[in-house]
């Protein structure tokens, strides 16, 4: 079995973008802890839309989708689940809300990977869940002419047990002695579990879920706020790209794991910028009409309802709607399309 050691990276030169990635976050990590304690009651919003996101997009990565009202029903209300894909979403929102809840009694240990898994499946019959997988699974690509081509061969199942528990230990010896920067180690150990890819199913959700936990557990609460996984979702070319880079020589100890980092790690500061934006929104108290319209302003292109819901988290959807058609009325927007097919464009 390949050595999981993280004190070859401990010692590794980081460059330049990666130094400055890592200052970025924790400078805007720092203004959410102070602008958490100015106004904690009005970012009760955001929190729901982000769990909305986070179940919908990482499900959609996997090509487990449902409606958007089924979605909120399901998140919001905790509806029982009517087919196998919204089996699927429960089980993510029941994993998604433990961690929101009770991350920091969650350590990281194969056996508690091992129940979110079996949680994730619980309202399911899925006999390997919270079981390692017991046949060989492989990472491929399917191209236009219907060719399928191997990837990456992860490890295989006698293996895996062992290198979880292996991972895993790593990880904390090195947060406990503090001896590598936890946005190093977090990307890092997440890289490892895609490459042991340890589950029959679910391998790349629970890696999702495994972010947002060891963020959380390391003082990182952006998730919380802003969907990383609808990030994920809205570039998911750019994320099977630098795994793909990434996991080339991993059976051998010999992969460059910096453009996983690099990804990740944009991700993370690209959340909390706009956490930053729509805290701006809210904090300023202003008139729903000024409040649509300096969302708007933000956008380019073309948008739609929803993108000004999310920037404006305190106002009612009647409330967004109005002020979007008081704007067309005026003429600073111009409406097209139907139904759920609405977008605006400014004029400006």
């Amino acid at each position: 079995m390949r050595p999981f050691n993280y004190s070859i990276i401990k010692d590794q030169k980081w460059d330049s973008e990666i130094l400055s990635l890592i200052a970025a976050i924790y400078k805007e990590a720092g203004k959410q802890e102070l602008w958490l304690k100015q106004r904690p009651e009005e970012l009760d919003k955001l929190v729901e839309i982000a769990k909305i996101q986070s179940t919908e997009a990482s499900n959609a990565i996997e090509g487990i989708v449902t409606t958007n009202t089924r979605i909120k029903q399901l998140v919001e209300e905790k509806t029982t689940p009517r087919n196998r894909d919204e089996q699927e979403i429960a089980g993510y929102r029941d994993v998604l809300s433990l961690i929101h809840e009770s991350y920091d009694a969650i350590s990281l240990s194969r056996n508690y990977i091992l129940q979110l898994h079996k949680i994730m499946y619980s309202h399911m019959n899925n006999p390997m869940a919270g079981q390692t997988k017991n046949v060989q699974n492989y990472i491929s690509a399917t191209y236009p002419d219907g060719h399928t081509e191997v990837l990456f061969t992860p490890l295989a199942p006698f293996e895996t047990a062992e290198a979880l528990d292996k991972i895993c230990q790593e990880y904390n010896r090195v947060i406990g002695n503090m001896e590598l920067e936890p946005l190093i180690a977090i990307p890092v150990f997440i890289h490892d579990f895609l490459c042991i890819h340890p589950f029959n199913d679910g391998n790349g959700r629970m890696s999702r879920l495994l972010t947002t936990l060891l963020l959380y557990r390391s003082g990182f609460f952006v998730g919380k706020y802003i969907s990383l996984e609808a990030k994920i979702a809205k570039h998911k070319d750019l994320y099977y790209q630098a795994l793909n880079r990434s996991q080339y020589g991993w059976h051998e100890g010999t992969e460059d794991v910096v453009p996983f980092i690099k990804y990740l790690l944009g991700t993370i500061l690209a959340a909390y910028k706009d956490f930053g934006e729509r805290f701006a929104l809210v904090a300023e108290r202003l008139p729903a009409i000024e409040m649509v319209r300096k969302a708007v302003m933000s956008k380019i292109g073309r948008f739609n309802k929803q993108d000004i819901l999310e920037l404006c988290p305190t106002l009612s959807i009647s409330s967004v709607e109005g002020a979007l058609r008081k704007m067309v009325a005026s003429g600073e927007l111009t409406r097209q399309g139907k139904g759920k097919n609405t977008f605006y464009t400014r004029k400006d």
